[in-house]
């Protein structure tokens, strides 16, 4: 139980007993770190109901406290702010009750609670994984564990985009200069030989624009004759009429494809429970127009386009159905949440990682789902994002200068090398265990400099700075917790009993403080579909962590009884910064 939640019953009857009032709501924050106190209550909201002075009403109320409530040790009042200092008792026995709790602050779900759908990643089958895709899958990840670890169920989804005209591009292109090389007879990634064709078909695509326009059409002539555009488009008609070669080799590449993000997947450590293909989905939801169109909440123009009127939301008019009876991306949308709900019936709600610039689609498309009546459409989330830059600019795919997913993980494991063999801190490990550790400290750096970044804020991406040793980056957190290893390894007596002592320093108690908000912290960040406040929990844990490490002797110390306390703080922090970090996806090394 929070300090808040102990403090607020005794707060609510000493202003009843003292004042003869109640108050609504007892308000309280963090003390400020020029004033002696854990927890501060806020007096002035009080002022309306007694005619007083707040550092009079502080004295009384602080009074009552020492008298009743055992865990309050003193108190000070500054202005209108009663700071209260908790008894060290209340926090070692608070850490007793911890020291042993696996996965502390995680909550189990219950086999009757809602789930929750969290859907990321969401490529194209067209192009390997790229810098974006980094950030939306570290979000998506990170967020459903997250979710998890708050106490629901959670299953992981995409919804890959294996058809349209920019599948067919690649497809074209491979027929056209590929002269039957596979992933095998190249040794390159299937998704990687087929984005090489995605590019090639761009580039032959210009040549030809360039052609026409040389010959006197107009730049949007050329682009709409161009012969390969024209084959492109036809390739799409026979795809979508089942046309059995062009039915195989699309079956074929695609799979090229998975299999290369397979790999990238295993690299970047996430996971999906299940997959839907926008081949399977695309015709979803042309049933629930109807439907809609029945209950009077879409309406169909003279065209007979159906469409939905939202300006009373603040929104605009937004096609559902064309007027030739082909779906858009909206209808499909809508279909594909409902199949979710029908595949998994215990879903009560859904997050969509999807970047910033779709933000306004899915305000209609959650709209429209709550006015069709499905009661899990209240508990549906964009987690919305910004781009990633890195400091040579923007990324363009279909001009092969994209920031390929696997060069970049392969990038950091590189930087993590250098950076570490400048150290020097790694002569006694075989190459083997230098291997990994580079991976996992270059991971790690990729991951924390990503996921402490609030999720609506744009990033700079930069490999070096994410990789330093000092401040708040994912190999400083991972030095603290090896550090820890290396004491708890060196520990050679029995540290497992409760340790006799009654005081704390003023960095032990910090330490437990920090460590005491971890459930809550979960709890916020689930909420708010936040990793970034796991993230900068994490440092400041191992902040607080390294300035009692520099106050206090630990293996040093010459008391038994504190220096075992010490050993257990230690490995408890070691423990907490392990499973925050799982959270986020990323990984602790044993030794550094």
């Amino acid at each position: 139980m929070s300090l808040s939640n102990i403090l607020t019953p005794s707060i609510e009857k000493a202003i009843q007993t003292l004042f003869d009032v109640t108050i609504d709501k007892v308000e309280f924050q963090t003390t400020r770190k020029e004033f002696e106190g854990d927890i501060t209550m806020v007096i002035f909201p009080l002022l309306k109901l007694v005619k007083s002075n707040p550092v009079e009403l502080g004295n009384k109320i602080g009074n009552y406290l020492i008298e009743n409530v055992s865990e309050v040790a003193r108190f000070n009042v500054v202005s209108g702010f009663l700071n209260i200092v908790i008894s060290d008792s209340y926090y070692l026995n608070f850490f007793n009750e911890i020291k042993n709790v696996e996965k502390f602050g995680f909550v189990t779900s219950s086999a009757n609670d809602k789930a929750v759908m969290v859907e990321y990643s969401s490529p194209n089958t067209n192009k390997p994984l790229h810098l974006g895709h980094v950030r939306n899958n570290l979000l998506g990840y990170s967020v459903a564990e997250i979710i998890k670890a708050s106490g629901k169920k959670v299953y992981k989804t995409q919804i890959i985009n294996d058809r349209g005209i920019h599948i067919c591009k690649s497809m074209l292109a491979w027929q056209k200069f590929g002269n039957g090389e596979t992933p095998e007879s190249t040794g390159l990634k299937g998704d990687k030989l087929v984005g090489n064709y995605y590019v090639a078909f761009d580039k032959a695509y210009k040549a030809e624009i360039k052609e026409l326009m040389d010959a006197g059409k107009t730049e949007d002539e050329a682009k709409k004759q161009a012969p390969i555009i024209l084959e492109a488009q036809q390739m799409l008609l026979d795809w979508e009429n089942g046309k059995p070669e062009v039915i195989e080799l699309w079956k074929t590449m695609n799979q090229w494809v998975y299999d290369g993000f397979a790999i990238s997947y295993k690299n970047l450590g996430v996971n999906f429970d299940s997959f839907y293909y926008e081949s399977n989905t695309y015709l979803l939801g042309k049933d629930v127009v109807q439907i809609g169109l029945e209950k009077g909440i879409f309406e169909k123009d003279p065209d007979g386009s159906v469409w939905i009127d939202l300006t009373d939301e603040g929104l605009d008019r937004k096609i559902v159905l064309r007027s030739d009876g082909t779906a858009v991306y909206m209808t499909q949308d809508i279909g594909t949440a409902i199949q979710r709900v029908k595949d998994m019936p215990d879903v009560g709600g859904m997050v969509y990682t999807v970047g910033n610039e779709q933000d306004y689609h899915f305000k209609v498309l959650f709209l429209i789902l709550k006015k069709l009546g499905f009661d899990w459409a209240s508990s549906l989330f964009h987690l919305s994002y910004g781009m990633v830059d890195l400091p040579s600019g923007k990324m363009k795919s279909r001009e092969g200068t994209v920031v390929d997913a696997d060069d970049l993980m392969q990038e950091m494991t590189d930087t993590a090398q250098k950076i570490s063999e400048d150290l020097g801190k790694l002569d006694s490990y075989s190459a083997e265990e230098k291997a990994k550790l580079y991976n996992t400290i270059g991971l790690g750096a990729l991951k924390y400099y990503i996921l402490k970044v609030d999720p609506k804020k744009r990033i700079l991406f930069n490999p070096e700075e994410s990789v330093d040793f000092a401040g708040n980056t994912g190999p400083f957190i991972q030095y603290t917790y090896a550090r820890i290893q290396s004491i708890i390894r060196k520990a050679d007596f029995d540290f497992a009993a409760n340790a006799g002592i009654v005081e704390l320093h003023e960095k032990e108690k910090e330490l437990v403080k920090q460590l005491e908000l971890f459930p809550e912290v979960i709890q916020n960040a689930a909420q708010n579909h936040s990793p970034a406040l796991i993230a900068n929990f994490t440092y400041d844990l191992v902040r607080e962590y390294n300035s009692f490490y520099q106050a206090v002797s630990i293996l040093g110390e010459t008391d038994l009884n504190k220096k075992t306390f010490r050993v257990q703080l230690s490995k408890k922090v070691a423990d907490v910064i392990a499973d925050s970090f799982s959270l986020l996806g990323i990984n602790v090394p044993e030794r550094m």
